[in-house]
């Protein structure tokens, strides 16, 4: 049977999605367990129920929508993350959410009931964006963080996870770690430049590269800009800018693939005469080699030591994420491949430069993503954009890959 995907309600459900919590200039932003966040998932949620889907809610708010096959057994599962940044595009995540209920929509609609049941999920605080860490809710689903110890966590606003999760109305009582999947495929945007520059359409992605965030905050002394010499004071701006600085030249040191990012600055007391007597800093350090990613960490601390040494400041660390890099199933990751060129399509095996739920999924299952390109490689961005055409490629990929492993006995 010659199945294929309805583009057009796709975008449609795309677009209708991106509406809530919009910014004004096409993009949106959901930041986790928000009322934007709990529009966003009853939205979803209402569209799993009208598809005669059995949905479920966990402990960490995850949300699983089943599917039965003509055997009883664990499910092949799809999804991703309804959550943004607060500068979000409408695209990052949902798609891979939408696609699943695209996939589930048109085998029910062929009449195809597969051996195997199937699942589309979306999880919790995936962006990590308001409560770190990032893939909180897979995370917690695969059993890497205790439910309680999540609850805990406090986001950028001083509010407690567990507080705003009952506030939403999505503390569900399904226990984690959740049930264990037959296997687990993600369709999502790229987010980087690299299947467009090539003119692919179709990414296989071989895994995910290690992340290491952490918050680093400095304590100096506050005082008169201009009548305290440079010598005598003790600059906690200064020393944050030199950290900054000291993180993008340990990426160009150690080259490719390793990258670096300060996204956050904050200076006290941020006054045009006053020297900053205290800072703060987040540092997101990645690499697709554990060993390198390591060194990149202890050559970070080293700098971040003798930064505060020179400037006579004292300095804090924090860990706000740390997971090492993720391979994805070889069988699945060659599935994508194959599926992807008898479909016509020109494909890359490629490595995630950005975390996905897929990397938690990895620990329990089989599990393997689909990428799809980013115009320009922009993403966690308004301007963020797939073309509708690729769309309807990568979601066919999926519905097919999704399709023969629910039709399977055992991966091989």
């Amino acid at each position: 049977m010659d199945l294929a995907v309805d583009a057009a309600r796709l975008l449609s459900r795309l677009e209708e999605l991106g509406r809530i919590g919009a910014t004004g200039d096409g993009g949106c932003a959901r930041l986790a367990l928000t009322d934007e966040d709990r529009e966003g998932r009853d939205l979803v949620v209402t569209w799993m129920r009208d598809l005669g889907l059995d949905v479920q809610v966990d402990a960490i708010g995850n949300v699983v929508a089943v599917r039965e096959g003509r055997e009883a057994g664990p499910p092949v599962m799809c999804g991703s993350h309804v959550d943004t940044v607060a500068t979000g595009g409408i695209y990052d995540g949902n798609l891979g959410v939408l696609a699943g209920l695209e996939v589930l929509e048109t085998l029910a609609s062929a009449g195809v009931l597969p051996r195997r049941p199937m699942a589309v999920a979306f999880f919790t605080d995936e962006e990590g964006a308001r409560f770190a860490p990032d893939m909180l809710g897979s995370l917690v689903y695969a059993g890497g963080m205790g439910v309680e110890e999540a609850y805990d966590l406090v986001g950028i606003d001083g509010a407690r996870l567990g507080d705003e999760l009952a506030r939403i109305g999505y503390l569900g009582s399904l226990p984690c770690p959740g049930l264990v999947p037959h296997a687990y495929v993600e369709l999502h945007i790229e987010q980087g430049p690299v299947l467009e520059a090539n003119g692919e359409v179709i990414g296989a992605v071989t895994g995910v590269q290690g992340i290491s965030w952490q918050e680093v905050r400095f304590g100096g002394q506050f005082n008169h800009a201009g009548t305290t010499p440079m010598a005598y004071r003790h600059d906690a701006g200064f020393a944050a800018a030199q950290a900054a600085v000291a993180a993008r030249a340990l990426a160009r040191d150690l080259g490719p693939p390793q990258v670096a990012t300060v996204g956050k600055l904050d200076l006290r007391p941020g006054l045009v005469n006053v020297v900053a007597g205290a800072s703060a800093l987040t540092i997101d350090l990645r690499n697709t080699d554990g060993d390198m990613l390591a060194e990149a960490e202890r050559r970070m601390a080293a700098e971040i030591d003798r930064i505060s040494g020179d400037e006579g400041v004292t300095v804090e660390r924090r860990q706000l994420a740390r997971f090492d890099p993720v391979e994805f199933d070889e069988r699945i990751v060659g599935l994508v491949e194959e599926t992807a060129r008898a479909h016509g399509h020109r494909v890359r095996r490629l490595p995630s430069g950005a975390g996905h739920d897929a990397q938690m999924l990895a620990r329990r299952c089989p599990a393997g993503m689909v990428f799809v390109p980013s115009a320009g490689g922009i993403s966690h961005n308004p301007a963020e954009f797939t073309s509708p055409e690729h769309l309807e490629a990568g979601a066919n990929v999926l519905l097919h890959v999704l399709h023969r492993l629910a039709e399977e006995d055992v991966l091989s």
